[in-house]
């Protein structure tokens, strides 16, 4: 009787390395080794698209954004990019806004300069950063710079530095006219505003020498 009768016969594997038996062909795929593997990129425009707000949302965040303070069309761009509103839609909305009147760089541009002037007493410089600030539209401030009356911004300093004036009374001239001066200038006055300004609220005195001597 052959030795090997009663035994399994040994086994050969195709893959060695792990000890598992090949799988029958006709189960096995055959393997195209320059299929490439999955690359997550592909998934980046589906993750993107079902993150995107609705028009409805967005239009949410605007009225929202409206209902605190007025803003330009820059701004509430700005605002709704920063909320996770993609460009497209940021600029579809501030349109939309646009049509029915909820956004007008013009009407806002005019609306801060009467502020400015009336609240804060500012001059055309100042008041021309301001309104860059808020990011309105350069013919909107354009326009609403050209409606300052130079008349009314010299009497709106001369009241200004009266107001001011009244501060400095301890201080020798010469020392009020420079502090007087510079707080005109840092609101925005030019300087010929500024001199008239100062004249007419620290006048100068009969016998007042305009140098002060040590």
């Amino acid at each position: 009787m052959d030795e090997t009768d009663g035994r399994l016969a040994p086994v050969s594997y195709l893959f060695g390395e792990s000890g598992a038996p090949a799988r029958p062909s006709s189960v096995s795929p055959a393997i195209d080794d320059d299929e490439p593997g999955w690359n997550d990129a592909w998934g980046a425009d589906i993750d993107d698209d079902g993150a995107r707000l609705s028009d409805a949302e967005t239009e949410q965040l605007s009225m929202k954004a409206l209902s605190r303070r007025p803003l330009s069309r820059r701004e509430l761009e700005r605002t709704l990019r920063d909320r996770g509103v993609d460009d497209e839609a940021a600029i579809r909305e501030a349109d939309r806004l646009v049509r029915v009147g909820l956004l007008d760089d013009a009407a806002l541009a005019q609306t801060l300069v009467a502020s400015l002037q009336e609240r804060k007493g500012l001059g055309r410089t100042a008041i021309a950063a301001e309104l860059a600030r808020r990011l309105l539209a350069p013919s909107a401030i354009e326009y609403a710079l050209e409606l300052i009356d130079t008349g009314d911004e010299l009497a709106r300093a001369r009241d200004v530095a009266r107001k001011r004036a009244a501060q400095l009374s301890s201080l020798d001239r010469d020392t009020a006219v420079r502090r007087l001066s510079g707080y005109l200038a840092r609101r925005g006055y030019s300087g010929s505003t500024v001199r008239a300004a100062v004249e007419q609220a620290l006048p100068q005195r009969a016998g007042q020498s305009k140098v002060r001597f040590r």
